[in-house]
């Protein structure tokens, strides 16, 4: 007979929760995110989610932490990361879109959706949109570019990326990587050196072949 987690005398821990939780948000939505429905997925009783958290808001602000430093935390980071150029620096914060280890774009978008049902969601978003444009503006910045200048290239790069993840865009990998070099050159008005592409296109196992026989 195959022994449950209860079985096993498992009580469970604040990231099985918060894990539960984070699965059910992508899946089905915040409303979905309930004590009884994660007791059923976890086949635990709901009195050892009270031993973690001590109510659904304290989970949901777990969740809404987690977001704010994977895809928040991220973007900061990339942004702030050591660059030779400009293309290098815009390569940086352009590794999030591509890595879901870095920016987990199915948690964006369901974070958006919950905002659309709740003010204080929609007001933390907005902070987090405000923060990100910035990072990228000051990026642009160390690079010699105006701060209204700065500012507009950043939100070309940013809001391109919510556009993505908001309309849920389907395209291949190696479609979007042979599509980089014409972004770029839009981003920073220069095309982009090989070498720095060569660079990027390697470290997200992306070869010239596959962007070759990659179309629409």
């Amino acid at each position: 007979m195959e022994q449950t987690l209860t079985d096993s005398g498992w009580r469970g821990s604040p990231d099985v929760w918060l894990n539960a939780a984070y699965e059910t948000l992508l899946d089905s939505g915040v409303d979905a995110v309930r004590i009884q429905t994660l007791s059923k997925k976890l086949n635990l009783a709901r009195t050892s989610f009270y031993r973690s958290f001590e109510d659904r808001e304290e989970l949901l602000a777990a969740l809404l932490a987690r977001w704010r430093e994977k895809n928040t935390g991220s973007i900061l980071k990339q942004a702030n990361a050591y660059a030779d150029s400009l293309v290098e620096a815009i390569l940086n914060v352009s590794d999030c879109w591509f890595n879901n280890e870095i920016f987990d774009s199915k948690f964006e978008f369901a974070i958006r959706s919950w905002a659309m049902q709740s003010p204080e969601i929609l007001a933390e978003v907005h902070a987090a949109d405000r923060a990100r444009i910035r990072a990228i503006a000051e990026m642009f910045m160390r690079f010699g570019e105006s701060e209204f200048a700065a500012d507009v290239r950043a939100r070309n790069i940013y809001l391109l990326q919510i556009g993505y993840i908001s309309m849920q865009m389907s395209e291949d990998i190696a479609l979007r990587m042979k599509r980089m070099p014409e972004y770029l050159k839009g981003f920073t008005g220069k095309p982009p050196k090989q070498k720095d592409l060569d660079r990027f296109f390697a470290r997200h196992g992306i070869t010239p072949e596959q962007m070759e026989a990659a179309h629409d």
